[in-house]
């Protein structure tokens, strides 16, 4: 029983373990220029001797004017670094600090160094993605992270992206590299983050109508909503009634929600 749960937690650790390609770092980071100047930038799942995160920010540690770039290893069973690139009156510092854990994000060393940062970027551990970003959000973190898309389904990263607390970025990287140096094919994988983008802010040209199709749009049995498999379905014409507080009607109003007014009800 002991050696049949040490396989599927080594399986588990290969399966997490696929570096972000810099190329795809790039094409992403390209859109959130402006977020970074003047922060503190944490690299929590990476070891700068092999992340092209690292690389990425220390060779533009001044095109996005940063004032600090964190980075800490992990190591399973022994303890692991921290390395830091820090803006100071003589230039630019480079700082090796060994840590006194092995590095996991959610030890209370790694916490500490998460409390003093701004914006998080990184390639988290799939199999650890919801707790990752829970983590992120109840720290009141900036973040642009990557993850599967199948994680959208889970009630705890649903509500957030319900919410408007976390959505997705603007491209979806392909291969990434594996620890033997192959590259391994991901056809589910995209960013997310809390950062604006110009997508967020793009009008979704709507083409499909629900009055008189209803029957294509299937409401779904413990949730005040319907179903719909493709953008390009959306339905222009789709309103729904619910009483909501003056609170929740002005989230709604921020999340874009077209609201009428029907009745206001006081106590």
């Amino acid at each position: 029983m002991s050696s049949n749960k040490n396989l599927h937690k080594a399986k588990k650790n290969q399966n997490d373990e696929h570096y972000t390609r810099i190329t795809d770092i790039e094409k992403e980071l390209k859109w959130y220029k402006d977020h970074f100047k003047g922060k503190a930038v944490y690299c929590n799942c990476d070891d700068p001797e092999k992340s092209d995160f690292w690389k990425h920010f220390e060779m533009d540690f001044d095109f996005y004017g940063l004032d600090r770039l964190v980075a800490t290893t992990y190591e399973e069973d022994k303890p692991a670094y921290k390395l830091e690139l820090i803006r100071g009156e003589d230039g630019i510092e480079k700082v090796k600090t060994p840590l006194k854990g092995n590095g996991d994000f959610r030890s209370d060393e790694c916490i500490e160094i998460l409390k003093g940062a701004d914006v998080v970027v990184t390639n988290p551990p799939f199999s650890l993605f919801r707790e990752y970003i829970s983590q992120l959000i109840e720290y009141g973190k900036e973040f642009l992270v990557i993850g599967t898309l199948n994680v959208r389904t889970c009630k705890e990263i649903f509500k957030l992206i319900k919410d408007n607390k976390i959505w997705v970025g603007e491209t979806y990287p392909k291969e990434f590299v594996q620890p033997d140096g192959s590259i391994k094919k991901f056809g589910n994988v995209g960013w997310y983050t809390n950062l604006p983008t110009p997508k967020r802010y793009e009008e979704l040209p709507l083409g499909r109508v629900y009055k008189g199709n209803e029957d294509k749009y299937p409401k779904y049995d413990n949730y005040d909503a319907i179903n719909v498999d493709k953008v390009v379905d959306i339905p222009m014409d789709y309103t729904m009634e619910k009483v909501v507080t003056k609170t929740e009607l002005e989230n709604l109003k921020r999340q874009g929600y077209i609201v009428e007014i029907i009745e206001e009800i006081y106590d």
